[in-house]
């Protein structure tokens, strides 16, 4: 229970400091500190990244940086995206499942390395 408690609290700070929805903590706090397998930790994220999407879109919104019609595009079609992405992720292995999740945050990292290295 604490290592959720301190998950949930890392999580909701870093999506709304940095805007990552959380699951880039969600997951791998769920596997490592909780003992979730791969396909739990993805599927209980999912779920925990409701409310903190909710709350962090309202205080964004109170400063005035929500684009609505960009929001409300990019949700609806994640919609069909989340739908698509559960169906193939219950076909794959959890350890593809989790080398995918790794490739995925290393390839972001070097995106970001790169980004502030050009200024």
């Amino acid at each position: 229970m604490i290592g959720a408690i301190l998950i949930g609290l890392a999580a909701g700070v870093v999506a709304g400091l940095l805007g990552v929805g959380g699951g880039v903590l969600f997951v791998p706090g769920l596997v490592f500190f909780l003992g979730l397998g791969q396909h739990q930790a993805e599927a209980t994220s999912l779920l925990a990244i409701v409310p903190v999407a909710l709350v962090g879109t309202y205080r964004q919104d109170r400063y005035g940086n929500v684009r609505r019609s960009d929001a409300l595009l990019l949700g609806l079609l994640s919609v069909a995206g989340a739908a698509a992405g559960v169906a193939l992720a219950n076909a794959l292995s959890g350890a593809f499942l989790r080398d995918a999740f790794a490739a995925l945050m290393v390839l972001v990292a070097a995106q970001l390395v790169r980004r502030t290295l050009r200024g």
